[in-house]
């Protein structure tokens, strides 16, 4: 399997506020058709990283603004469906009140591209509809933003909970192969051993 990992920038908006922020957009495929989860802030940085490859799916990790205002614009562009959990509809709405994604997310959902497959894992937290995605052959792990390179994600907010995503990350996540490679929504990324190793404190705090 192919990974490219574009990184995009644009604002987060949630509560009334705005903040600047850097995405990691990842495309999964082979040379030639891909998967893009997350498309976020300038869909033609996104389709720039996708070369002319098929897109077959836009699949949205969650519904917060800065990980889908370019989905509709990469859907039109490439006529590629939309994903997303139901639990992010309305997430979703505020974004894109007139429009609907194309298809759900669900836990243990399969997904295939370029020869490869992506398990789909529920894990609610940061937000209700959150998902990550496993590519179990190649040990990669999609976080979006439940887990990241230092913590868990961001909670405080309006539809998160700490005490979730600690489940979400404990019982989900930790329970895949030690060595997995966790490619986050922002920042660097890391592994599910190295992280493991916080839980005790996490759940301290």
């Amino acid at each position: 399997m192919n990974l490219d990992r574009v990184i995009t920038s644009g604002i987060f908006s949630l509560d009334g506020e705005d903040f600047e922020v850097d995405n990691n957009v990842w495309i999964v495929g082979d040379d030639r058709e891909a998967i893009v989860i997350d498309a976020a802030h300038d869909h033609r940085q996104i389709l720039a990283g996708l070369g002319g490859r098929s897109l077959k799916a836009i699949v949205s990790t969650h519904g917060h603004n800065d990980h889908i205002n370019a989905a509709a614009d990469l859907a039109d562009q490439t006529g590629a469906p939309i994903l997303l959990h139901p639990d992010d509809a309305m997430l979703w709405e505020v974004v894109y009140p007139d429009r609907r994604v194309d298809d759900t997310l669900t836990d243990g959902q399969k997904l295939t591209v370029g020869g490869g497959e992506l398990t789909v894992i529920h894990t609610p937290g940061h937000s209700p509809g959150g998902c990550c995605l496993h590519l179990a052959a190649d040990g990669l792990l999609f976080s979006g933003d439940t887990l990241f390179n230092g913590g868990p994600g961001a909670t405080g907010r309006s539809f998160s909970s700490y005490d979730v995503i600690l489940d979400s990350i404990e019982h989900k996540l930790f329970t895949l192969p030690a060595h997995t490679v966790v490619h986050t929504g922002h920042g660097d990324s890391t592994k599910i051993e190295t992280e493991a190793k916080s839980l005790a404190k996490w759940r301290a705090e």
